[in-house]
C-alpha cells in the first residue's frame, strides 16, 4: 500500500493494484484496458468485471488494492445491482473514469488469494511461518506433517 499510497501523493488519482493473470483466470477479476504511463503505472481506460478469456481487454486484473477518491461514493450509492445482483465496485470504478483519471498500479511484492481456498491456505501458512511467536514451532509442524504427523498426536510431541 505505500507504493501506491506514493503514487496518489504524486497524481491525486485514484490507484488500483494489479497484475497480469493468465488469460484463462480472467473471469475471476476485474480487468483493465490501460495505456502505459512508466514501467509500472497505467492510466485505466476501461474496466470490467470478470469478463470470459476470449472477452477480456486484457489479462491485467485487479487484485484487491485500492485507494479512491471520496467519489467513488456517490457512483457506488447510484449504480445498482451488478454482476451477481450485487454492487460491484468495478461498475462503481467504471463510472468514476467517465469524470477522473484512474491509475492502475502494478505493485511490487507477493500476492495472496484470499478469494481462493489454496491462496488462504498459502498465506496463513507464509504469516505463521513469520509469526514471531509460534513461527518456529509451525515450522516444525509443518515438517512433522510432511513426513507423516498425524493429528491425533499432541502438538507439543513435534521437535
Amino acid at each position: 500500500m505505500k507504493q501506491m499510497v506514493d503514487v496518489y501523493d504524486h497524481y491525486g488519482s485514484s490507484v488500483i493494484g494489479v497484475q497480469q493473470v493468465p488469460r484463462e483466470d480472467t473471469r475471476s477479476y476485474g480487468i483493465v484496458e490501460s495505456k502505459p504511463m512508466t514501467e509500472s503505472l497505467e492510466q485505466i481506460l476501461r474496466i470490467v468485471e470478470k469478463p470470459k478469456p476470449e472477452e477480456a481487454p486484457s489479462t491485467l486484473a485487479v487484485v484487491g488494492r485500492y485507494i479512491l477518491t471520496p467519489r467513488i461514493f456517490h457512483h457506488l450509492a447510484n449504480i445498482g445491482k451488478g454482476s451477481g445482483g450485487e454492487i460491484q465496485l468495478t461498475d462503481g470504478i467504471a463510472a468514476l473514469l467517465a469524470e477522473e483519471q484512474v491509475l492502475a498500479y502494478r505493485y511490487k511484492g507477493t500476492r495472496y488469494d484470499c478469494g481462493s481456498k489454496l491462496g488462504y491456505l498459502a498465506a496463513t501458512v507464509a504469516f505463521g511461518l513469520r509469526h514471531p511467536e509460534v513461527g518456529k514451532e509451525f515450522a516444525a509442524l509443518l515438517r512433522a506433517m510432511s513426513d507423516g504427523y498425524h493429528p491425533r498426536h499432541s502438538a507439543g510431541d513435534i521437535k
